[in-house]
């Protein structure tokens, strides 16, 4: 009869259902900015219980209400990383550099992803001849290291903001930090650098780090955080770095003050400040830690901004 069904149980069981896999397809994702290309390339995502005083100002219940209301997990942080390559034409950058590719095993896969999917993407490490860091933080400077402590991108010229590596650098700022988290960073950082025998080029803020490539000062977050403004021919996107963490948390919550923020004061007048003129410009975001690919508009709101997702293109 049309349409009936065989009752044989043992129809088709000769095709195996495939195992669950665990793992996301390599995480690249790219796009125009005038002649350059943009290659958002994921580092992964680090996800832990909300730590007590993540937010300086905040309580854990206002923390946990905000991202109930973006739809996320309101008892623990998921925060991505997302450094990008630049393809000019003529140099083939990276900004930021992750967590390490030693954070991959440490991670389980979570994180520590950016050297895998960076060659998922067509490029070597060693192509790379201008690395940028926007500031010295572990998930910013970390991968510029292998696993075993080698140079990550061994033909690059390291450039970093000169108010960033002047703080860090200064044995005396060392001496005079707090046990913890500052302590840690000034070690991790002489850690990073020395592999490197200190081998970098500072670079000045209001200036072309190269051509197209602007670099911004954003500071509070660190003494010289350091944003940019890529642009060719009209078009532009504001890389933010850190100018805020999570948007859920910091671009709807301006005010908010993590606790990783060196200066919160500073911070949030510079969260404020840029989020303004990027919304009023309606200029293209790119955000270190916005979700994968990090790409997006902003709305100014009557409490702080609202994110909004560039959408997906199937072609560049």
């Amino acid at each position: 009869m049309l349409g009936a069904v065989s009752s044989d149980s043992s129809a088709g069981a000769s095709a195996a259902t495939p195992a669950k896999a665990n793992q996301q397809a390599p995480g690249f994702y790219r796009y125009k900015v005038g002649e350059y290309q943009i290659t958002a390339v994921t580092d992964g995502v680090s996800t832990y219980p909300i730590p007590d005083g993540f937010v300086t100002n905040a309580s854990k219940a206002e923390i946990s209400a905000a991202l109930a209301a973006a739809y996320l997990d309101p008892e623990q942080l998921s925060v991505p990383y997302t450094p990008i390559v630049v393809n000019t034409g003529a140099h083939l950058a990276v900004i930021d550099t992750g967590t390490g590719e030693g954070n991959f095993a440490t991670s389980k896969g979570a994180a520590g992803q950016f050297q895998r999917n960076l060659r998922a993407a067509g490029f070597t490490p060693e192509a790379v001849d201008v690395v940028i860091i926007s500031h010295f933080h572990g998930d910013h400077v970390n991968g510029l290291l292998t696993a075993d402590g080698k140079l990550a991108f061994p033909n690059a010229t390291v450039m970093v903001p000169e108010k960033e590596w002047a703080f860090w650098m200064d044995d005396g700022e060392m001496s005079r930090a707090p046990k913890g988290r500052m302590e840690g960073l000034f070690k991790n950082n002489r850690r990073v650098f020395d592999a490197l025998n200190r081998k970098v080029t500072p670079y000045a803020w209001e200036k072309d780090v190269l051509p197209g490539i602007k670099a911004v000062g954003t500071p509070g977050h660190t003494p010289g955080h350091t944003s940019y403004v890529i642009s060719s021919g009209k078009d532009q996107v504001f890389v933010q770095s850190d100018v805020t963490n999570l948007p859920a948390l910091f671009a709807r919550n301006p005010g908010w003050h993590p606790a990783f923020d060196q200066d919160g004061v500073m911070a949030e007048a510079t969260r404020r400040r840029v989020y303004d003129m990027v919304a009023a410009e309606r200029m293209l975001i790119q955000g270190f830690h916005y979700p994968f690919p990090g790409a997006a508009y902003l709305e100014k709101t009557s409490s702080g901004y609202r994110e909004i997702p560039r959408p997906w293109m199937p072609v560049v």
